[in-house]
C-alpha cells in the first residue's frame, strides 16, 4: 500500500470540455454559510434606521420664509447664492431627514411650489424650514 495514487499522481489536471472553468471565489461560495433568512439583516437595519420628525413652523417663521422667497424672486437675475434647509420625507417609513442644499437659485415656481437650483435640485417650498445667504445680510445692513 505504499504506492497509493502512483498511477494517477502525474496525470495532467482534467479540464472539462462542456463546463466553463470555475473561479476560486465561485468555488469558495459553494461552501459559504447558508443564509436561511434572506433579507433579515436588511430588515433589521431598516427598522433601526432613525428618522426625524417634521417640524411645524409658526406663523412668524412662515412669514420670514415668505419674505425671503420674495427677495430671492426679486433678485433672481443676480443668481443669488443661498442655503436652504428642508424636510425630505422618508420613502419607507414615517418621518424623514433634514437636508441642507447650498447653491444658486435658478427660479421659484409658485405654481408647482418649488425652488429650483441651478444644479437641478427642486425643493418643495412647503418643506423649507430655513433660507440663508449673503443676499439677506446685505439687505439687513443697508
Amino acid at each position: 500500500m505504499t504506492k497509493t495514487y502512483e498511477d494517477i499522481i502525474n496525470l495532467p489536471h482534467h479540464v472539462s470540455a462542456t463546463r466553463p472553468h470555475m473561479t476560486a471565489i465561485d468555488r469558495a461560495a459553494q461552501f459559504s454559510p447558508f443564509a436561511a433568512l434572506t433579507g433579515y439583516d436588511a430588515a433589521i437595519k431598516e427598522t433601526a434606521r432613525l428618522t426625524d420628525e417634521r417640524v411645524k413652523l409658526d406663523e412668524y417663521m412662515k412669514d420670514v420664509l415668505s419674505e425671503r422667497l420674495q427677495i430671492i424672486a426679486d433678485r433672481i437675475k443676480e443668481h443669488p447664492e443661498i442655503v436652504i434647509t428642508y424636510f425630505q420625507p422618508d420613502a419607507k417609513k414615517n418621518g424623514g431627514a433634514y437636508v441642507t442644499a447650498a447653491g444658486t437659485a435658478k427660479k421659484i415656481d409658485l405654481y408647482e411650489r418649488v425652488v429650483v437650483m441651478t444644479d437641478g435640485t427642486a425643493i418643495l417650498i412647503d418643506e423649507i424650514i430655513s433660507i440663508d445667504g449673503q443676499i439677506f445680510e446685505t439687505m439687513c445692513d443697508g
